[in-house]
């Protein structure tokens, strides 16, 4: 797990600590690269013209790559750009085969982790390793596209899966912004529901958003900082003291989450944080300019569910995802390295940025959105690296979520617990 230091801070306002290192061998489908090694080869050279499908899950962020989309094309005579974009959780589940063979995605993102580690042996990325728009980006995020020696894939986004908070109900309750323990979160989430408000939305019913408040209710649990990689090894278990403990924080959390909060889809869980009916939204700062679209007009603070005693080591959770490629089967690589050498530009990943909400990992960017203003003390904070993405098979990381989904639809955790080992052990 990394901290962001003020150093990086500093040096650039969207920049966090060192990122996870995703090590997995090229695979089956690598290719032959300059020199004869083999391993993926760098993307082919040529005229920036034609096609190119992009494929995402950011439906979200349409609009603002529309407007790069038109800009790119506007210095290149003949090249056209097209969104593929899909749920995050379809694309998660879907996105190797829709990639596969580059009939869509002749540049796509792809999440940290096991989806990374998915493509990666697979042979879907081209080698970026010393491309233009490699050298755009914080040296310590490029580890999380990184495989042994290759630079296959590039983390656009650097985000916060955190529960949003609307400060002025808040300050309407009374409420502590930021609790120093689970008790003291506890107290917070009383406080707001005697004021009359939700105190957190939670859009169970979506497993990608649902997901992201487990990387802050596990971080301070967990006896290590790689406990999803271990608890796939077999080395720890859903049915241990501390993960228990964990589920059963989750049940206490029941009070206070909105009515059929397993059942919630993430936008009618945005749309009660955004009308002022819910506190917090549980899914994390990459929701900022949804929200906003959504009318919220009210200032957004951040807040960490910190399960411990007081005495936990982390005071808040990170990732560095959105991980963008070039797909080593495109018909027209030169178009689409030319496509993710122009995103990486400070200039244009500053208009994401900002347009969007997000911190990037790309360097010397300008920040101008008063949202990531606001939200810059965390760039100093002791911060967890998410750790539902240490998870390299899919089927065992929705398997121990969904024990967390269990227990808030009354489930006793030691079952929950019981059912996602179950799952894990077949998976060994």
């Amino acid at each position: 797990m990394s901290q962001i230091s003020r150093r990086q801070a500093i040096a650039i306002l969207g920049a966090l600590g060192f990122g996870a290192t995703a090590a997995a061998c090229a695979g089956p489908g690598g290719t032959t690269a300059p020199g004869g090694a083999t391993g993926p080869a760098a993307p082919a050279t040529g005229a920036v013209t034609g096609k190119v499908s992009f494929a995402h899950w950011r439906g979200e962020d349409k609009a603002v790559f529309d407007e790069l989309i038109k800009r790119f094309a506007a210095l290149h005579d003949g090249v056209e750009v097209v969104q593929d974009i899909s749920t995050s959780n379809d694309y998660n589940a879907q996105g190797l085969q829709k990639v596969r063979g580059a009939a869509i995605g002749d540049a796509f993102a792809t999440f940290r982790g096991a989806q990374f580690k998915n493509f990666t042996e697979a042979g879907i990325y081209a080698e970026l390793k010393g491309s233009k728009a490699a050298a755009n980006y914080q040296p310590g995020l490029l580890t999380a596209g990184q495989s042994g020696q290759n630079q296959l894939g590039l983390p656009y986004q650097v985000v916060f899966p955190m529960p949003m908070a609307n400060a002025d109900l808040f300050d309407k309750a009374g409420a502590e912004i930021a609790p120093k323990d689970w008790d003291g979160f506890l107290a917070m989430c009383e406080k707001l529901a005697a004021s009359g408000v939700i105190p957190i939305s939670w859009p169970g019913g979506d497993v990608g958003n649902g997901g992201q408040l487990f990387n802050c209710m596990i971080a301070n649990n967990a006896p290590v900082d790689d406990m999803c990689a271990q608890i796939e090894q077999g080395k720890l278990k859903c049915t241990d003291d501390w993960f228990l403990k964990m589920l059963g924080q989750y049940k206490e959390l029941v009070p206070y989450l909105q009515p059929n909060a397993t059942g919630t889809a993430v936008e009618p869980a945005q749309n009660l944080f955004s009308q002022g009916k819910a506190a917090m939204l549980a899914t994390g700062s990459y929701h900022l300019a949804a929200v906003r679209g959504l009318g919220a007009k009210f200032p957004i603070e951040l807040v960490f569910p910190n399960t411990s005693d007081g005495s936990g080591k982390f005071e808040g959770a990170y990732n560095a995802t959105f991980i963008l490629g070039v797909n080593s089967a495109s018909k027209n690589q030169a178009a689409s390295a030319a496509w993710i050498d122009f995103l990486s530009e400070p200039e244009n990943a500053g208009y994401y940025a900002n347009q969007t909400a997000q911190h990037v990992a790309v360097n010397n960017v300008e920040y101008t959105n008063a949202d990531l203003k606001r939200l810059s003390p965390w760039l100093d904070k002791k911060t967890a690296l998410a750790a539902r993405f240490q998870f390299q098979n899919l089927d065992v990381r929705n398997a121990v979520e969904a024990s967390a989904t269990a227990v808030i639809s009354g489930t006793s955790p030691e079952q929950a617990a019981e059912a996602a080992q179950k799952i894990v052990d077949e998976r060994l």
